[in-house]
């Protein structure tokens, strides 16, 4: 896209082009051309998005790769202000410098982001700039940095969270050869600091044993609601927050609210007599998706039992009002739900554009949200409370007009047990009636993530790129899966890789009886949880899969266990046990521990800095394959955490999916091993 053009529309179209687009059109449909590998990697991104309080004008982040003739890393974070009703956008920071969480000001004269401009400051602080435009001015001076920040309604005070800062001879301990790692000390603890915005010396609002994870202002100002936990670790950040309030002055933690489980975002009323959040139902609810009130220091509501979706932000529109966005099987939806009683009432949404967030005016009268459809990348989107309706504001990816993709729909059929399971089915692009194609399986991690009906392609899960190739694609949302509420979310108890995977086995069987794909021609590709699935589908369900890509995948539950950075979260919302319980269970389940049936080829690929899932998994596959002769790969990407940043990286893994693809699923007979 032109950074000089309107985005609001397209430009006029020139004479010789109009010729061209007109010869085009009589040309066979074949010969238009695919979305390819390195064309996702030319995808931009509208990311977070800010509507101003006044909702005239609109923030937003544009996720913009890099080239393969940049600097090796990921993807750059350009951020722009447009007018809410469409208009031309102006950009505040642009690649190579990178910037993230744009907020205005209570009074909506400045747009306030985080960056780290070397020239100024080393570490990453809180700029702002004029709403007209002007030079970014910092308002933090953070020696650790600041990773996320919010202004008093007042305008006065800035609050953040930063790091604690390392023994002041860490450094030069590191420098002697003193680099030894305590495994208990890896994690640095993080504080709620305050820092006037006109200047002056900041104060700490919390104390160093309280590990500070997420906050937000009262109205008045004078106080702050914080969710922290006593450890630093990940699993404490999933599994064991607690809510409290601090003064705006710094104090001691008072209780705010008694929660269990997983907590999500928050907020205040306007009024101040009431806070509402995303929690959790119970210490196994795999996911904090459910709406609750409470009045400080008093028993807390849950808002929707029973709801089949899953909320995944919450604000308010008035001292009675609350209104929260959630996943709806493969769709989301702005809602809005008296704080005291009354049912969910849903305010826009529901439709082709997904959204998982949405920034209302403070007069609740308009919002914006980032937005894909199963035909675009997310884009800026604006519409208003009264009657929903959406508008587009920015096309990024004009070339992608240009791009034949394949058909996309949400389909449903009938589960291991009788229950309606939902998914996402990509028709094969050269589709023909009556000819069954290939398929590939695409699983969701998680367990609990979510196959929405919008924009499905990425590095990792390179959906249209394998429908171009004449694959049918299924993205199948199996219980334990999001988005349809708690009960749906904790099927998969103390059964993973059992009846969860007998959904995705029914889900193909039911697009062989509809004449869509042949049964006899599946692989499978997923990461993380759907790695899992993928190595699964190589060992124990290898009769059915021709061939199994797993990449960052689980491989054997008891070593998972025990070297990832969420054994609690694992094995207490996902399993609701420890392996150390059932010991013949989790090896049962284990791809590792059914290499008996194992003769699917398998492309195995891990990032070597991954924490969640560690490396030993894919390694350990890959060795057991071969010394029991399937044909198998390993790939180890450099750098890369839990999935894959680099550009490099990325066209290697989807140029492999395809080829390994090509060769031992698309064949009419199986390859032989």
């Amino acid at each position: 896209m032109s950074r000089n053009t309107r985005v609001s529309g397209r430009r006029p179209m020139s004479a010789s082009l109009c010729a061209v687009v007109a010869i085009l059109a009589l040309w066979p449909a074949g010969l238009w051309a695919q979305l390819t590998p390195e064309q996702v990697l030319r995808i931009e991104q509208v990311g977070a998005v800010a509507m101003s309080p006044d909702g005239r004008l609109v923030a937003y982040t544009l996720t913009r790769p890099r080239a393969a003739t940049d600097p090796v890393g990921g993807s750059w974070s350009e951020l722009w202000v447009v007018p809410a009703a469409g208009g031309e956008a102006r950009a505040v920071v642009r690649a190579p410098q990178s910037a993230s969480s744009p907020a205005w000001t209570p009074d909506g004269n400045q747009l306030a982001f985080t960056t780290r401009i070397e020239a100024q400051n080393p570490q990453t602080q809180v700029y702002v700039v004029p709403a007209a435009g002007g030079d970014p001015r910092a308002i933090t001076r953070s020696p650790t940095g600041v990773m996320a920040f919010q202004f008093s309604p007042d305008g006065r005070t800035v609050a953040y969270t930063a790091v604690e800062p390392e023994a002041p001879d860490a450094a030069q301990r590191r420098a002697a050869g003193d680099d030894v790692i305590v495994a208990s000390q890896r994690y640095r603890r993080v504080r709620l600091w305050a820092e006037p915005v006109q200047g002056g010396e900041r104060i700490a609002l919390t104390p160093p044993s309280a590990v500070v994870r997420d906050f937000v202002w009262a109205p008045d100002s004078r106080s702050i609601a914080v969710q922290t936990t006593a450890e630093p670790d990940v699993d404490a950040d999933m599994m064991y927050r607690e809510m409290f309030t601090v003064p705006a002055t710094g104090g001691a933690l008072t209780p705010l609210a008694e929660t269990q489980g997983k907590l999500g975002p928050m907020a205040w009323s306007p009024d101040g007599t009431r806070i509402a959040w995303v929690g959790a139902v119970s210490f196994n609810d795999p996911l904090a998706q459910s709406v609750f009130v409470a009045r400080p220091g008093a028993p807390a509501v849950n808002r929707t039992p029973g709801y089949e979706a899953s909320v995944l932000t919450v604000t308010w529109l008035d001292a009675n009002t609350i209104a929260f966005v959630a996943a709806e099987g493969t769709r989301t939806s702005l809602n809005r739900l008296n704080a005291a009683n009354g049912p969910v009432q849903r305010v826009a949404g529901g439709g082709a554009e997904v959204f998982l967030s949405a920034s209302i005016d403070a007069a609740a009268r308009t919002f914006a949200v980032s937005a894909s459809t199963s035909t675009h990348p997310g884009e800026l989107y604006t519409g208003s409370l009264r009657d929903g309706v959406l508008r587009r504001i920015t096309r990024h990816n004009p070339w992608l007009s240009d791009v034949r993709l394949a058909r996309q729909e949400a389909i449903e059929w009938t589960g291991a047990k009788g229950e309606r399971i939902a998914g996402v089915y990509i028709h094969p692009l050269s589709a023909q009636p009556g000819v069954a194609a290939p398929l590939a399986v695409l699983p969701h991690g998680g367990p609990e993530g979510i196959s929405y009906d919008n924009w499905t392609t990425n590095p990792l899960y390179p959906a249209q790129v394998l429908a171009g190739q004449g694959y049918g694609v299924l993205m199948p949302n199996y219980r334990g899966s999001g988005g349809r509420g708690v009960a749906f979310s904790k099927g998969d108890h103390r059964d993973l890789g059992g009846e969860e995977f007998m959904d995705v086995l029914a889900g193909i069987d039911d697009l062989a009886a509809r004449g869509w794909i042949d049964a006899g021609r599946v692989g499978m590709s997923g990461t993380s949880y759907g790695g899992y699935f993928s190595a699964l589908a190589g060992t124990r369900f290898s009769d059915r899969f021709r061939l199994a890509i797993p990449f960052a995948g689980i491989s054997n539950w008891i070593s998972f266990t025990g070297t990832t950075d969420i054994p609690v979260e694992m094995s207490a919302v996902h399993w609701d046990l420890f392996w150390f319980d059932n010991v013949g269970l989790s090896m049962d389940r284990s791809p590792i521990a059914n290499l008996a049936t194992a003769r699917t080829p398998m492309l195995i690929g891990h990032g070597l800095v991954d924490e969640r899932v560690h490396p030993e998994q894919s390694i350990q596959l890959y060795t057991s394959l071969k010394l029991k002769g399937v044909p198998t790969e390993l790939v180890l990407y450099p750098r890369e955490p839990h999935g894959l940043r680099e550009r490099a990286h990325q066209l290697d893994f989807m140029n492999r999916v395809v080829e390994w693809f090509d060769r031992y699923v698309k064949p009419a007979r199986p390859i032989s091993n």
